[in-house]
C-alpha cells in the first residue's frame, strides 16, 4: 500500500469514528494529546487532514505534558509543530518525582502517572477553553482494554470512542478508535515521525497488557478480520443476553400464564423469596 493510498485509509476510518459519535461539531476548540508516540502523531495527523474537509469549523491545538522524565528530549516536540505550522502548547509539570516518591521501586508506574497526566491535561483545557479533548487510542487499544478488565477486573468495559468525564466538565474522543495498529506502525515509519521513546522513566512495562495484545496479535494472524469483529460486537451489545441485573431487568420476566399467579404450593407470589436462606451459605 502507498502512502497516499495508506493516509486515505486511515482518514476514511478516522472520518467514520468521528462521525459516528459525532465526535466534532461547529466552534469546537480541540486539545490534541501529544505524546511524541506514533499514535497520537498520527491522530494530529489526521484531524489536520480532517480540517480540511470537514462541513464544520474547528480548531486544534497540539498539547504536550513534560512530566520531567529523566532524558526527556525536550527541543524534539517544539521543532516538529513549528515546522507544521501547528498552534500548541507545553505543559510542565514534574509527576515524575510524584510518582517516584510515592511508589516502591520496581513497581510499575504506568496507572499512577496516567491519573497525573490526566489531571493535569483536564485543569489545562478548562484554563484553555478547549471543548474537546483527543486522545490517540486505536481499536487495538479497545481491543486489549475490553479483555484485560474480562480477564483481570470481571467486568465488560472498554474505552469508549467517547467519553464525559466524572466531573461532567470534559468530553473525550478517540478519533482513532476504528485504525488498527498495524496501519498506525506503517504510517509512522513512513511518515518518518520524530517518536519519544515511552520507557524514558524507566517503568517496567505492563505485563498483562503486553500478554493480551500477544494473545490478539496472534488472532489477528489466524483471521485479519477479528478484531474488526470484535470491535462491532462492543457497538452490539444486547443487554438481555448477559447476566447484569442492574442493565435488564430480569426478574420481572415472567411466562404470560403464570404472570401474577402465586405459587399454587405455598401460595406465596414469590415461591424462591426465602430458597436462599433456607439453603444456607455453602461456604460455611
Amino acid at each position: 500500500m502507498s502512502v497516499k493510498s495508506l493516509e486515505k485509509r486511515l482518514r476514511h476510518l478516522t472520518a467514520n469514528a468521528v462521525r459516528d459519535y459525532r465526535m466534532i461539531e461547529d466552534g469546537d476548540r480541540i486539545m490534541v494529546c501529544l505524546s511524541g508516540g506514533k499514535d497520537s502523531y498520527a491522530m494530529l495527523e489526521m484531524l489536520r487532514l480532517l480540517r480540511e474537509r470537514a462541513p464544520v469549523r474547528f480548531e486544534i491545538t497540539a498539547v504536550n505534558l513534560d512530566q520531567k522524565q529523566p532524558g526527556w528530549p525536550e527541543h524534539v516536540l517544539p521543532e516538529y509543530l513549528d515546522g507544521l505550522g501547528v498552534d500548541y502548547r507545553i505543559l510542565e509539570q514534574d509527576t515524575y518525582s510524584v510518582v517516584k516518591s510515592v511508589l516502591p521501586e520496581g513497581k510499575t508506574m504506568c496507572s499512577l502517572c496516567s491519573r497525573l497526566r490526566r489531571g493535569a491535561l483536564y485543569t489545562a483545557a478548562e484554563e484553555m477553553g478547549m471543548t474537546k479533548i483527543a486522545l490517540g487510542h486505536h481499536r487495538d487499544d479497545l481491543v486489549e482494554t475490553l479483555f484485560l478488565n474480562m480477564f483481570y477486573g470481571g467486568r465488560l468495559a472498554t474505552m469508549p470512542p467517547k467519553l464525559k468525564s466524572n466531573d461532567g466538565k470534559h468530553v473525550v474522543i478517540r478519533p482513532l478508535a476504528y485504525v488498527p495498529e498495524a496501519y498506525l506502525e506503517d504510517y509512522a515509519e513512513r511518515k518518518g515521525f520524530p517518536i519519544i521513546p515511552c520507557n524514558l522513566c524507566g517503568s517496567q512495562p505492563n505485563l498483562k497488557r503486553a500478554d493480551i495484545k500477544r494473545m490478539i496479535r496472534a488472532w489477528e494472524e489466524e483471521d485479519p478480520n477479528r478484531l474488526n469483529i470484535i470491535l462491532r460486537s462492543m457497538q452490539n451489545v444486547r443487554p438481555s443476553h448477559l447476566a447484569d441485573s442492574d442493565q435488564f431487568d430480569f426478574e420481572s420476566l415472567q411466562g404470560s400464564i403464570a404472570a401474577g399467579m402465586p405459587d399454587p404450593v405455598t401460595g406465596e407470589e414469590d415461591a424462591f423469596a426465602g430458597l436462599a436462606t433456607a439453603m444456607g451459605d455453602p461456604a460455611r
